[in-house]
């Protein structure tokens, strides 16, 4: 009786033994497939962000290049309708000594000051009004000029002159621009024929002409250290 008491208590722990260990596992392969699981679902997060940012990126790309394109279009067209708005009248150019000197920076300050002046339709354009009195503070500098006598002076804005005589030349291509007021210098001057000049001082002499051409027209002007180039066109 007593060895089949031990023999029952025996099986009884073996089986406590098994079942104890069972469990563990359970426990244990629970644990393994959450972890899995996690890195499974952290991976797949991943992916999907990574997916979403290529995304996000090529949408961004796509716009910038469609914007770029047709912010090019829309300055072509500006271009193309400004080049079919303006019908030119007339150009001329003189030569300069392709030095820098102070009379080559007076001419740039002036034909920057003109540069793109319009005159309206009926309007009576000034030359001394429009690039005003040449002084120091405007960047003006002292370079040869003819006085009242013939006599060559340095003065403030020396050089204007051959700006304003290179103006004149265009306007006498212009049928319909009419000169109301132009003086020759007292002595011939070397960047433009005889009786083709317009000499002017401000205060004192001017170089004048009426638009009646019907329309507005705009005076396009610029110098470098060979040539001083006026152009004048229909608006």
């Amino acid at each position: 009786m007593k060895s089949k008491f031990i023999y029952i208590l025996s099986l009884l722990s073996i089986l406590l033994f098994f079942l104890a260990g069972c469990g563990k596992n359970d426990n244990e392969s629970n644990v393994t497939n959450t972890a899995s699981a996690n890195r499974m679902s952290t991976e797949i997060s991943i992916n999907n962000s990574t997916n979403n940012l290529s995304n996000i990126t090529e949408s961004a790309t796509n716009e910038l290049s469609n914007t770029t394109e047709n912010t090019v279009n829309e300055i072509r067209v500006g271009l193309h309708e400004v080049e079919n708005t303006e019908e030119e009248l007339g150009s001329f150019s003189t030569k300069l000594g392709g030095k820098d000197t102070p009379r080559t920076r007076n001419i740039g300050i002036t034909t920057s000051i003109l540069n793109e002046t319009i005159v309206e339709n009926g309007e009576t354009f000034s030359f001394c009004g429009t690039i005003g009195n040449p002084t120091a503070d405007m960047g003006y500098e002292e370079a040869d000029s003819f006085d009242a006598d013939g006599n060559t002076v340095k003065t403030l804005g020396g050089g204007n002159c051959q700006v304003s005589s290179t103006l004149y030349n265009v306007v006498l291509q212009i049928e319909d621009l009419e000169v109301k007021e132009r003086h020759a210098h007292i002595k011939p001057v070397h960047y433009v024929e005889k009786d083709k000049d317009a000499t002017v001082a401000y205060g004192s002499v001017d170089f004048k002409f009426k638009n009646n051409t019907g329309s507005k027209i705009k005076i396009y002007a610029s110098s470098d250290l060979n040539s001083v180039n006026v152009r004048i066109v229909k608006l």
